[in-house]
């Protein structure tokens, strides 16, 4: 099963340590982690925020599971990809959950 994070990360000054740390959870408990944090981070220079965007929710369609980092009220980004999730009928968790 795969599980793609997703959390604040415009604004945020630690958000690859947040998505690292949930990356080490979801992987400890035996799935696959989709961290777009990481895969993002190796965009090239100029990459715009609808770009990245595109990529996460085509990153978000192979996965089963979205995993809402707290705080992922604050983003829009986020926000998004929940409704995206919800509408594809992805399985919604919430690192309380966890």
């Amino acid at each position: 099963m795969k599980i793609y994070i997703s959390g604040a990360i415009t604004g945020t000054d630690n958000h690859m340590e947040r998505f690292e740390a949930a990356e080490k959870v979801i992987t400890e408990a035996g799935y696959v982690a989709v961290n777009p944090a990481k895969i993002n981070s190796n965009l090239p220079e100029g990459t715009t925020y609808d770009e990245y965007m595109k990529l996460s929710m085509c990153l978000l369609e192979m996965c089963d599971v979205i995993y809402m980092l707290d705080g992922w009220e604050e983003s829009n980004g986020a926000n998004a990809e929940l409704k995206h999730a919800i509408t594809h009928k992805k399985t919604v968790c919430f690192e309380k959950m966890i």
